[in-house]
């Protein structure tokens, strides 16, 4: 639809005839105001430039040249020379910039709409981050602020946990809280242990040196009062190793080798050694739950801790159970591997099963046999050291049945 056309009828040299424009000369825009003027008095032009806010030099380009442009802000200018017989005409268009005006606009809001959402996404972004990064990683730490040396027992939930990074920190801060529960319990026994039991052989020595230096005796009664001192110093001397070396093994003070063993090897290893130190022990091999893959029966330890392990329990077996049989069964499950150790001895009463892990404990049936109740506290230390379980059931007068628990190889590794 053509736009209104403005003609300026205050100046005598305008031309009215609108209708008879070129029309490639007045294709219309939006907005757009057309306007002609004679093109024979210079003086003319001066009065149309002041008519129109144009500067002369415009009418001056549009006459030498057939054509100008103009701009002033964004209002734009065309200018054209038409000759009609002897006459020539300036015709002039003028319009806004529609595509500044209109489009500009439009783009700042497309690009206010665009911060916006922006600004929200980033919100959404940030309050996923809360949630499952900043507000998982505050309750991990007000929890472990929580726990100290009285509650070493609590551990850090990850149950509903879908963050596969918290899970193993979570995982990796449990695994620390074991091993230091497994060191306050060994140094607290150690400390709470170490005093009664020293100081039953070292309050002999003492008795018998003050009787013995009380008078002169003769030769023989001397030799007695040394048999005993020798003895009580020689069970002073078992007990302080068997002490440090329970502590060592549950605070791990050094670093220990781990490498990659097989099980049934080591058992094979372990009957061989306790049938050399006492020919009586009768240790009999199940071997029907025997994986078909060896692969399952490698585990990731120590050899000579699995073996002082190993030979505790079986040695105990034989031994409370009067040299009768002792069953050792060798299994694997999905994650682990297990070794189960079956007697028919003396059993320990149901009432006492709960301080079989306390040094020094002997079940009260046990007195016709010698030990100092170090061996299965010593063992459970060494399995834990391994990521494994001790498990121990056991009937009076039955027998007693353990269970070991040791995870598959899953590489060389050293635990610090």
């Amino acid at each position: 639809m053509r736009a209104k056309t403005f003609i300026n009828n205050s100046f005598p040299d305008v031309n009215h005839d609108i209708d008879n424009k070129d029309e490639d000369v007045l294709d219309r825009v939006p907005h757009e105001r057309d306007y002609i003027f004679t093109a024979n008095s210079d003086s003319a032009f001066t009065d149309n430039a002041r008519f129109l806010e144009l500067p002369s030099d415009f009418f001056y380009q549009v006459v030498n040249n057939g054509e100008a442009n103009y701009r002033d802000g964004a209002q734009y200018f065309k200018g054209v020379l038409l000759e009609r017989g002897s006459s020539k005409y300036i015709v002039i268009s003028s319009a806004e910039n529609y595509f500044e005006t209109h489009h500009e606009t439009y783009l700042k809001k497309v690009l206010l709409i665009a911060v916006i959402i922006a600004v929200l996404i980033s919100i959404l972004i940030i309050y996923n981050f809360q949630k499952y990064i900043s507000k998982p990683l505050r309750e991990i730490t007000n929890k472990v602020k929580e726990i100290s040396s009285e509650n070493l027992h609590l551990r850090l939930d990850n149950e509903n946990s879908n963050n596969v990074d918290l899970k193993e920190l979570v995982n990796t801060f449990n695994t620390m809280l074991d091993r230091i529960e497994t060191s306050f319990e060994t140094q607290n026994n150690f400390i709470s242990n170490a005093s009664h039991e020293l100081s039953t052989p070292l309050t002999a020595i003492i008795g018998i040196a003050d009787v013995t230096l009380v008078k002169p005796r003769d030769q023989k009664s001397y030799i007695e009062a040394f048999e005993v001192i020798l003895e009580q110093a020689e069970s002073l001397d078992q007990k302080t190793k068997a002490l440090l070396f329970l502590a060592q093994t549950g605070f791990n003070g050094k670093a220990q080798k781990f490498d990659k063993l097989r099980v049934d090897q080591l058992i094979l290893d372990v009957q061989e050694t306790l049938k050399k130190i006492n020919p009586k022990n009768q240790i009999k091999l199940d071997l029907n739950l025997l994986p078909e893959n060896p692969m399952k029966l490698k585990v990731n330890g120590n050899e000579q801790l699995l073996h002082l392990a190993f030979s505790n329990v079986i040695s105990n077996a034989c031994k409370y159970s009067n040299f009768a049989d002792v069953i050792v069964s060798i299994g694997a499950s999905e994650n682990n591997v297990w070794i189960v150790v079956r007697d028919s001895g003396i059993g320990i009463p149901k009432t006492e099963l709960q301080f079989i892990y306390d040094p020094f404990f002997r079940a009260s049936n046990t007195k016709p046999f010698e030990g100092y109740g170090i061996g299965l506290p010593l063992t459970r230390n060494i399995i834990r050291m391994h990521k494994g379980e001790l498990i121990v059931s056991s009937i009076q007068n039955q027998g007693t049945t353990v269970q070991i628990k040791l995870p598959f190889w899953e590489g060389s590794t050293r635990v610090e």
